[in-house]
């Protein structure tokens, strides 16, 4: 789902061009203009692709960001992790990327393990990857937990019963891939169980986080984020043993339009200012803010 934040400048230009009958030559590149304090400035507009899982804490950043560097206008698309990786091999124009697992990412890193990569992708600019943040796969239940499921290991004993429905996300989600995991991991078969009609699925972590707020299921595996963002009880977090741990990287793309500002953006979302956001919904930061040269060693230069 792509959104944009703000009307730019040179849409309200051109509908005014419109109405009174005159013609504007075209726009050049990928940047507008946009107008604060009387005076006009460039504007570039950086795409984002994103976790579905990041929606909230992004655009709260982006907003900010926006009203430090008037010039730089964000679009994001936010899905899962597997369908943006899809998009950016099938040639999207993306500048910056951020997964929900390091899987979809090592897919586009000519530099990750063979292994990880077993087509030689080269979709990363060197030196720009970076593992962001870490989030935790949780078990969250429908207002009033109805089925009074308390831990995986309920969860796990009322599938084999057939008594519960969870929710969780395709195999090609990033948080459907957890839940394999942990599934696996109680000894549960999947295909089994879906079979048995006690799954149901969502084709991002949005969708099931849905279906667990709307109470059309009795538990959905989902982020400890998202149970954050919907509101929701969250009964359980899954151990590394159970699902390994949830790291989300960020990289800017070999193809970006926009290399520096991506890069200037990314490094803003290591700052202890974009941290702190994070960490209020359940992220954990993992990396430090970027070094920077002090001004005496530039002026030296």
């Amino acid at each position: 789902m792509r959104q944009r934040w703000r009307m730019t400048f040179g849409s309200v230009l051109l509908c005014t061009a419109l109405a009174s009958g005159c013609v504007l030559p075209a726009a050049a590149g990928e940047t507008e203009e946009s107008e604060k304090g009387g005076h006009r400035t460039e504007q570039t507009e950086l795409t984002v692709f994103a976790a579905a899982s990041m929606t909230e804490t992004l655009t709260k950043l982006a907003e900010t960001y926006e009203q430090k560097h008037p010039e730089i206008a964000i679009s994001f698309n936010f899905d899962s992790s597997g369908t943006l990786e899809t998009q950016i091999l099938e040639g999207s124009d993306c500048d910056l990327f951020l997964s929900a697992a390091l899987k979809q990412m090592n897919e586009l890193d000519k530099d990750a393990a063979p292994d990880t990569n077993p087509d030689g992708n080269d979709e990363l600019l060197a030196g720009t990857r970076v593992d962001l943040l870490e989030n935790k796969v949780a078990l969250a239940v429908p207002d009033g937990n109805p089925k009074n499921i308390r831990s995986f290991g309920d969860m796990a004993d009322d599938l084999k019963k057939g008594s519960v429905l969870l929710a969780m996300g395709n195999s090609d989600v990033p948080v459907g891939q957890y839940t394999q995991k942990i599934l696996a991991y109680y000894e549960l078969s999947e295909d089994q169980l879906t079979s048995d009609g006690c799954i149901t699925y969502g084709s991002n972590v949005k969708e099931v986080t849905v279906q667990v707020s709307e109470a059309s299921v009795d538990c959905g595996i989902i982020y400890q984020t998202d149970a954050f963002s919907a509101k929701l009880t969250v009964v359980d977090t899954a151990s590394a043993d159970m699902c390994g741990q949830v790291i989300y990287p960020a990289a800017v793309l070999k193809n970006s339009a926009h290399p520096d500002e991506a890069k200037a953006f990314l490094a803003y979302l290591q700052t202890p200012e974009a941290q702190q956001v994070f960490e209020e919904v359940g992220f954990t930061p993992i990396v430090k803010e970027p070094e920077t040269e002090s001004l005496s060693e530039e002026t030296e230069a």
